[in-house]
């Protein structure tokens, strides 16, 4: 009887750890599938830049942003700036160490208070940080709504303001590429539909004529990243993969 009990136990106790090591290694495979799904061939020089009045779920998508940073190729320089009531706040300068770039990430105010008068005062002013002496492909990834109001609501404001020709003239000047996520903001944009095209028309325009490419779905409630970052991460690899 002792015996049958000590082979019973032992084989309970096998079978246990084999379970665990099974979850564990379905953990580590999820985890590396989680980082693979944004990883980039080449390294970058890149400046997110966030508007800091975006709606407060914006913040949620603060834990993607950070996987996003940290998958970046060894070589990556990361700035990590707040487009905030007409000013750059930056968080973190360009910098190499990529985890300290994805921890200065914080959440965004989302308040009108923090309304900047358009957001493409403070990407050129963001444009300015790149230096030319840098080898790595440049690229700033905006976070906006891409609102500017300057010329008022007029059918021929969206996307052709003075702010807007005066950022994709520096950009292609200095080589960035200007990739865009759109969110609303707590202004104009969560509640206008009108506005918001005209965001995302201003974004779509910045991005197309700088080499990089813009990212949205609809003009109503709020998308998560997730699929934002998938896409980015496939254009960027096919746009500055090197040539075998």
């Amino acid at each position: 009887m002792d015996y049958r009990k000590l082979v019973s136990v032992t084989l309970a106790l096998a079978l246990c750890v084999g379970i665990v090591g099974l979850v564990s290694g379905q953990t580590r495979s999820r985890n590396a599938a989680s980082q693979n799904r944004f990883q980039t061939m080449e390294p970058l020089n890149l400046a997110v830049l966030i508007q800091d009045d975006l709606v407060s779920q914006v913040g949620n998508e603060l834990g993607v942003t950070r996987d996003f940073i940290r998958s970046l190729p060894a070589g990556s320089r990361v700035m990590v700036a707040y487009i905030t009531a007409g000013s750059l706040q930056v968080r973190q300068p360009f910098t190499t160490e990529l985890e300290k770039a994805a921890t200065s990430l914080r959440i965004p105010t989302s308040s009108t208070s923090s309304s900047p008068f358009n957001p493409y005062v403070e990407v050129k002013e963001a444009l300015n940080k790149f230096d030319g002496s840098w080898s790595n492909a440049n690229a700033v990834l905006l976070i906006s709504d891409g609102l500017d109001t300057s010329r008022g609501f007029d059918s021929t404001a969206a996307g052709h303001t003075l702010d807007i020709d005066r950022v994709i003239g520096e950009a292609n000047k200095k080589e960035v590429a200007v990739f865009s996520f759109y969110a609303p903001s707590v202004g104009l944009t969560s509640y206008n539909r009108l506005a918001a095209s005209y965001g995302q028309s201003s974004l779509n325009r910045v991005s197309n004529e700088t080499g990089g490419k813009a990212f949205f779905q609809g003009i109503t409630g709020f998308v998560t990243f997730d699929s934002y970052f998938s896409r980015l991460r496939e254009t960027l690899n096919r746009q500055y993969a090197k040539a075998s």
